[in-house]
């Protein structure tokens, strides 16, 4: 019996007994001497996935985002991104701090940029600006709540990039789910993009590991990045072993963990002293706000732990729960009865 209910993070999945096994007896090279053929394959198949020419194993998505950034730009550029995207909000400012390039924020609308603001935030060349260097797109969004953007709004941000001669990097860490909830195959959405990071290591439930995607000279040229910042592995196809069961494998069960969220976003709804917008439902993230209930995020989540549920907070007032395979429909009673006795506490 599980000690408790784990809505932290899809971070927290554990890999399969086929993972497991595959990670037990993958063949093995130096990748840095691009010798290892479990990477390779890895490589090969993320990029036929992403339809593009090649691929990129690195250990996590950040590090797959900053060696795309470094890539792309140089320093002084400005990035256009969305103010609350992961790249801007939890990455260590590493954008400004290991590539001197200028985070240049837009507000978009649950983490959405709508396109007309994206082109108001380029300007023309004058001698005080930093030049653009690049546009940023994160999809799903992770602090809008697991939002999406559609084929259209991408489509019409691409046009704003071609216009002004811009490349565009996607952050799609759960691209994933994004190609779930759009009925859509992952590759049209990475068409609009020069480049793509992916995660391997959340809802695919690999243990370790991202891939960043592109043409062939780009990722030869990331590669580089990739070794400057640490990532050259040795045998890592003991790991890639994983990733690669995980594409195969754990990519049409992302749907079961949307319609955990769906129900337990539901059932949270109804639950006096919560305010939750289910619009932003559409993925595996569910987030609400508990300031009717007159305490903060952090005081809600330790009572709720004590409780035997994990989420996670979004100070002051936000608690965020992700779905995934450690978590089946079996739990969401649970999850509200033990919500609900909260809330009720506090309501008085």
């Amino acid at each position: 019996m599980k000690d408790y209910i784990e809505l932290r993070s899809d971070t927290t999945t554990h890999p399969t007994e086929e993972m497991r096994e595959a990670m037990r007896s993958a063949p093995v090279g130096d990748d840095v001497f691009g010798e290892d053929p479990t990477v390779n394959a890895l490589e090969a198949l993320a990029a036929s996935k992403m339809g593009k020419e090649a691929a990129l194993f690195v250990p996590s998505g950040t590090m797959g985002n900053i060696t795309a950034l470094l890539t792309h730009c140089k320093r002084g550029d400005e990035v256009i991104l969305e103010s609350e995207c992961h790249i801007y909000y939890y990455e260590v400012g590493g954008l400004s701090a290991l590539g001197g390039m200028v985070p240049r924020p837009v507000r978009g609308e649950n983490g959405l940029m709508e396109p007309d603001d994206v082109e108001a935030s380029i300007r023309s060349a004058n001698i005080h600006y930093a030049p653009p260097g690049l546009i940023c797109v994160e999809n799903t969004h992770n602090r809008g709540g697991g939002t999406v953007y559609g084929l259209e709004r991408l489509a019409e941000i691409k046009a704003v990039a071609n216009r002004h001669g811009l490349p565009m990097h996607l952050d799609g860490a759960r691209i994933f789910n994004a190609a779930i909830a759009l009925g859509t195959d992952v590759s049209r959405i990475a068409s609009y993009f020069d480049s793509v990071q992916f995660c391997l290591s959340k809802g695919l439930s690999a243990p370790v590991g991202s891939v960043l995607a592109g043409g062939k000279d780009y990722i030869a040229r990331a590669r580089k990045y990739r070794k400057m910042l640490g990532g050259g592995m040795r045998q890592a196809g003991i790991i890639a072993a994983a990733g690669i069961v995980a594409l195969e494998k754990m990519v049409d069960r992302l749907a079961d963990d949307h319609a955990n969220a769906r129900a337990l976003a539901l059932g949270l709804s109804r639950i006096p002293g919560i305010e939750l917008d289910l619009s932003t439902v559409v993925t595996n993230i569910v987030v609400f706000d508990v300031s009717r209930l007159g305490i903060g995020s952090e005081a809600f989540a330790e009572q709720l732990s004590a409780d035997g549920v994990r989420m996670t907070t979004r100070p002051p007032h936000k608690i965020r729960a992700v779905t995934s395979r450690m978590f089946t429909a079996e739990e969401i009673p649970t999850v509200l009865e033990k919500t609900a006795k909260i809330c009720t506490k506090h309501l008085g």
